[in-house]
Parts: C-alpha cells; structure tokens; sequence
C-alpha cells in the first residue's frame, strides 16, 4: 500500500492526541498515555497498525536522539566528575542485582543461564523514562538525580557485553575469545569516534557557522549525531551508545547550546513513538490470563530494584535519603531490556509466552516510575526519620568523617556547585570563617585534601547542622538545586537558631513565597538576577555610559525586589529592618583616601545633602558606633552603613572614593 508508513505515524499521532490529552485530563503523565496508545493501536488489540517494524525504525531514532541530547547536556567534565559514581555505583548495581536475580530464578526452578538471563534483564533501567521526566522535573542537577545520571550511563555501557554474553549463556556463543575479539573491536571504534569527532566537530561547526544556513547547522548535528551512532554499531555497539558519544564531543564546542535548542523537537517527536512502541508489544490477553503473577512480578522487581540500588549507593558514603530517591527513580526495566529479552527469544532463552509475561510487568514498572518518582521523597523522609542518624547518614570511606567543628559568626554553605564554590572563594579571600555542607562524598574527599573546612551529610538533618555549628552561626546561604530539599533546610535552620539569617538562591521566582513562610530572610531567584544581567549586557552593547546603566538596574532592582519584600512581609517572621522599609536600602560604603569626606565632620552634612543618604552606624577598626554624634569626624578606611533609596545609594557610593 502506498504511504503506509506515513499513514502509520498519522494514525498513532492521531490516537496519541486523544489518548494523551485524557489522562493529562485525568492528572496521569504523559508517558502514561503514549503507552496506552501503543496498547490501543498495536496487532493485539484493534490492530490500527498491523507491520510494526517501520514505526519500530522510528522509534529508534527518538532513543538514539534522547541519548544524543543527553551527551550534549552532560559535558566530557561533567562525566569526568561523576566518574565514581558511574563506575562503581554503576557496577556495584549491575552486579548485584544480576546476582540477586539469578539467585531468586534458580530457587524457582530456573536453569541457571536462564536465571542469569533474567537478571540482565531487571539490571537495566530506562534512560529515556527517566531522564525525560528528571529533566521535566527540573531534577536533573540535583544529588539524585546525578546519582541516577551515573548509574544510567554505566548501564548503557554494559548493553554491549551483555549483548554478546547472551548467545553464550544458550551455548551459541563463540567462547571467550570471540567476546574479547567483538570488545576490543567495538573498544576502538568507541575510542576512534570519540576522539575524531572532538577534534573534528569544532572545525566542521566553524566552517558551517560562516555560511550563516541554519539549514545547513541543523543538518550538520543530524550527519554527527546520526553518523557517529552508526559507526558504532558496525562494531556491535548501540545506535544510541553512539550518539551519547557524538552529543558529549559537542557538548564541548561553543555551539553545544544552539545544537541542543534546534534537536529538542526532533527528539520529543521521535521520543513519543518509542513509548507508543513498547505498548504495541504488548498483548494485553496475556495480563488477563496471569494478573497475580505479573503483579507479584512487578512488585518483586519493584523491591528488588529498590533495595540493591539503595545499598550500592550507600556503599559509596551517599546519605539514605538521597540514595533512596535515587533507587526508586531507578526501579523500571529499561528499553534495552526489550532488545536483550528480543535475543532471549531468538536464543531459546526465553519462551514467547515467557516474553510477554515480562514485557507487561516491564510495561507495568514503567507506568510506575512516575508514581515512584512522586512518593521518593516522602518515602524517603518516612524511613530517615524512622532509623538512627548513624545509619543514615552516609557511611563507608568515602563519607570522610570529620571531627567537630569548633565555629563562630560564621557562614554555613549548603552545597558546593558554581555558586558555593564562588561564594568560599570570597570569604576565604576576605578572611570570613565558613563551613560547608556537601552531599557528594567524593567532592568532599576533594576539597577536604585541599583543606576547605568541608563536612560530609545532609543539611536537611538536625545532628549535620549541629556537627557545623548552626547555633553560633551569622549566616546560611542554602545553594542547592533541590527546591524541596532547600524547603526543609530553611524550616530546620530557622528552629535550631531563630537569629540565623538566612540566604536561599532559588530557581524561579514562584518559589520565593513558600521559602519566605518557611522564616528564610532573603530570597535570591535565579530567574529575576538573570533578566538584570540580560538588560545591562543589552544597555551595554548600545554603549549606554555606566551610570545610566546603573540607574535602569537600580530601578528594576527597586521594583523587582520591593515586589518580593512585600511577598515577605506577608508572613509572620521578622526578616530585618530592612524588610520593614519600604523602597528603602541599607549598604555599607569604605572611605578610601582622597575621597571629599576624608577630614569632614558630620555636622557638615555632606552625605546628607549630596546624596540624601543617612548615615546609620560608623566602624573605626574594632569600634562600632550606632548613631553617631555629629562632631565624629571622618577618617580613611572608616566603615558606614547608611540608610536610602537605592539611587540615593548610587550616588553616596561615588563620596567615598578617591
């Protein structure tokens, strides 16, 4: 028939829009409802779609492109800096649960390569379910969701061995020596194209970039991330192993972010097609004739799943609740599985009623991440809450025990990512005493070599904010991507010291109102610094003089930050004098020598006439005097904290200079 294919897809597309909107309607995922639709459409149930191997085609290629993104997000020195989590996390997962598996298969009366078999099979987890809904979530950067990232990948580098693996478990394999051959084979071919596509994609983009073709950049990812993934897989690799490798080589260019925003609606379309596909698989008269068993199934894997991941994390020092919320994210049966378990078959491994008995509980446990994704957390905080701190919080060499701090008006950094990093950085330089708080073990072993005054928990726990000190604390600045996880910090910081201000960096502006009930101080949105930083880069490009450009920043800063000052005085907590002064600003200028003030009384009125600014507090080295007298004279390196508007400030900050 002509236009099959394109008929197919229309047909799917079509169902899936139907089928999608309702459960959308009905507060399910979407993922969800590309699954139904594949049920619906598939040769078991109304049979819209009798040949599936075109749209199987199709759905490849939205794997190969999600893997693709993936690498182009990831980075080279990003997966450099999870390597430990990748290799040994990874590892001690696999590991262990083909163990467990195969141990569970054999005392049912399993052969023993078949045992081993099905643990292959429950190893794997779903890159594409849980990547899309951890990067719709927002979650992608936080402690989970990296531990999961490194797991993931260390799972899809083992779909190679394990594909050669199976026909030796059904005596068809070419031995030992045949899988060494295929390895090293497949090892060069990962190595030649890793190492050509780095050097070569920065000259390939360089030269396509002059001819200003958006067309042609698009082609260009698509010959990249296309061709790459097909080299590989003449070695016997993955499509999509090999397009993980070509987005992580342009993950390095310059041109890594416009690469990323022009392949997204490539990868959404081709994704949704690999969800609908898995359904179509399925034959749903095989969950009628053995429900208990395929739901025992699916809670078994479920459990186990759960349960291993959780301890090869802890393994490596990773508190409990993160490597909990990690292990649920991580409980499905992957899409990889479905080509392993397509071998199984083909090896006599697996039996076709076998085969779909598993494909509907691997349906079942990816209809489910979703859900598990949702109750991690409290789940997570349940079984903390339940168990000792000491079995909680993150053991084993790599925790790097520390003895207890002995602090004072000091600053608690709660993480230790771009803006932890930047922050220690200045307080160090300005001799302010900080400790800080990390959930990564191994960036704590880093740093602590270095002699950073680092320690190793969960800031959301009483006896880690005890270890660092909190209740002789000035000041915690919580810099952590975990919108929840900052939530709870905040409410147990504010109860172990009610002086304690409080400084949360936050993603979205919707986010400021719950940090403020919670007793945070300030509120620093991500999405508001970035929009100031836009407008003087814009101002500035318009050689716009610097003044001018102060003045448009100090008034969206005015408007915008009065805004969410007003948001805090909602709520019962008393955030600052500040917070009670309406378009009003407090900072603290230095005079420097050969400034108009150095020798002036206050009594002169200077700053007051000049500027409208008021003069609060002046500090001479360790003396501090609130309202000073007028007679105080000014002298070089006093500190003043003034009271005004912040254009009044602008204006004061020019007095103090030389």
């Amino acid at each position: 028939m002509p236009y099959a294919a394109l008929q197919d897809v229309e047909i799917l597309f079509g169902l899936a829009l139907i089928t999608v909107v309702l459960f959308r309607y009905l507060k399910f995922p979407t993922i969800i409802g590309f699954l139904a639709t594949g049920i619906l459409a598939g040769p078991h149930s109304m049979a819209f779609i009798k040949d599936t191997h075109q749209v199987e085609q199709m759905a490849e290629i939205g794997v190969v492109l999600l893997l693709f993104t993936i690498g182009i997000e990831l980075s080279l020195k990003e997966l450099m800096r999870i390597k430990h989590l990748v290799l040994w996390g990874g590892g001690l997962q696999v590991l262990i649960t083909i163990l467990a598996v195969a141990a569970i298969g054999t005392a049912f009366g399993f052969s023993g390569p078949q045992s081993t078999f099905f643990g292959f099979l429950v190893a794997l987890s779903s890159t594409a379910i849980l990547m899309k809904l951890l990067i719709d979530a927002g979650q992608s950067d936080t402690p989970h969701g990296k531990m999961s990232m490194g797991i993931l990948i260390f799972q899809d580098l083992c779909i190679v061995p394990l594909m050669l693996l199976t026909p030796s478990l059904a005596g068809n394999g070419q031995g030992l020596q045949g899988i060494l051959i295929i390895s090293a084979k497949a090892g060069a071919v990962v190595l030649t194209a890793h190492y050509s596509a780095r050097f070569l994609v920065p000259w390939i983009f360089k030269q396509v970039v002059r001819t200003r073709s958006r067309e042609l950049f698009i082609l260009t990812i698509i010959v990249i991330g296309l061709g790459t993934a097909w080299l590989t897989a003449l070695a016997g690799l993955s499509l999509a192993m090999g397009a993980f490798i070509a987005g992580l080589a342009i993950s390095e260019s310059e041109y890594s972010h416009q690469a990323l925003s022009d392949i997204i609606p490539f990868r959404e379309a081709f994704i949704s097609l690999f969800f609908i596909t898995v359904g179509m698989l399925l034959d749903p008269a095989i969950v009628v004739r053995y429900p208990l068993l395929i739901l025992s199934l699916v809670v078994t894997i479920l459990l186990v799943k759960t349960l291993i991941t959780t301890g090869a994390a802890m393994a490596l020092g990773v508190p409990m609740r993160i490597a909990v919320i990690a292990a649920l994210s991580l409980a499905q049966i992957g899409e990889f599985s479905f080509v392993l378990s397509q071998a199984g078959v083909k090896f006599g491994l697996l039996t076709p009623e076998l085969y779909q008995i598993f494909l509907a509980a691997s349906i079942a446990t990816m209809g489910l991440t979703p859900v598990c994704l949702k109750i991690a957390p409290h789940l997570a905080n349940g079984l903390v809450a339940l168990l000792p701190h000491r079995l909680t919080r993150g053991r084993g060499v790599l925790s790097n025990h520390v003895k207890p701090s002995i602090l004072s008006d000091h600053v608690i950094i709660v993480g230790y990512g771009v803006n932890g990093k930047n922050l220690a950085r200045v307080l160090k330089n300005l001799d302010i005493r900080h400790i800080i708080v990390e959930t990564n073990p191994f960036t704590v072993k880093k740093e602590g070599r270095k002699g950073k005054m680092i320690i190793f928990g969960d800031a959301s726990k009483q006896e880690v904010l005890e270890h660092a000190r909190i209740e002789t604390a000035r000041a915690m600045v919580i810099a952590i991507s975990d919108a929840a996880a900052s939530r709870r910090v905040a409410a147990l910081a504010r109860q172990q010291n009610p002086t304690l201000h409080i400084i949360v960096r936050t993603r979205y502006i919707l986010e400021v109102e719950p940090l403020y009930k919670l007793g945070v101080n300030e509120v620093i949105p991500e999405e508001f610094e970035t929009s100031i930083e836009i407008l003087s880069r814009v101002l500035r490009n318009y050689l716009v003089p610097h003044d001018e450009i102060e003045r448009c920043v100090s008034d969206v800063r005015s408007d915008g930050y009065e805004m969410l000052r007003s948001i805090s005085r909602r709520h019962s907590h008393a955030v600052g004098i500040s917070g009670f002064l309406s378009g009003a600003e407090i900072a603290s200028f230095r005079l420097k020598h050969g400034s108009i003030l150095e020798g002036k009384p206050l009594r002169e009125g200077t700053i007051r006439s000049l500027s409208g600014a008021t003069v609060l507090v002046i500090k001479r080295d360790s003396e501090v005097v609130p309202n000073p007298d007028p007679v105080w004279e000014l002298r070089k390196d006093d500190l003043l904290l003034l009271l005004g508007t912040p254009q009044q400030l602008a204006v004061a900050r020019g007095l103090f200079e030389a």
